[in-house]
């Protein structure tokens, strides 16, 4: 939204509201812009959630599997987990053809990696980037 909109939203001076965005900018609040894309619109309508265990806990084995999945494009997010599985990754595909390509040429030649078990998404129930404050 545009700066006179938010600040009539939260009833503040256009300058005052722009000064307060700028400072939470400047501290880090606010990360990034983003543009969010249609997944279908692009042609990556399938989601699949991957749970990864690797063979060991050592820094070495964790940074060589972190590296490894910052440079596979599909992959939309990779969290370290505690539980039952090392990782989780978000990874969109165009179909399950494509999500076979995107294993046998990415996520097969993962280092250091154990075990894998991938669930697909059925249908996408919430969907949101609003942080709660």
């Amino acid at each position: 939204m545009s700066n006179a909109e938010l600040s009539e939203m939260v009833n503040l001076s256009a300058s005052a509201c722009h000064r307060r965005v700028q400072r939470l900018e400047k501290d880090g609040f606010i990360r990034d812009y983003v543009a969010l894309l249609d997944s279908r619109k692009v042609g990556r309508p399938t989601t699949v959630f991957v749970e990864i265990t690797l063979s060991g806990q050592a820094d070495e084995v964790l940074d060589a599997f972190e590296k490894a999945i910052a440079l596979i494009p599909d992959v939309l997010e990779c969290h370290l987990m505690a539980g039952t599985a090392d990782y989780l990754l978000k990874v969109v595909a165009g179909d399950t053809e494509d999500f076979a390509r995107i294993h046998r040429r990415y996520l097969a030649t993962l280092p250091g990696v154990a075990q894998m078990q991938s669930s697909f998404a059925l249908r996408t129930v919430r969907n949101t980037t609003a942080m709660p404050v």
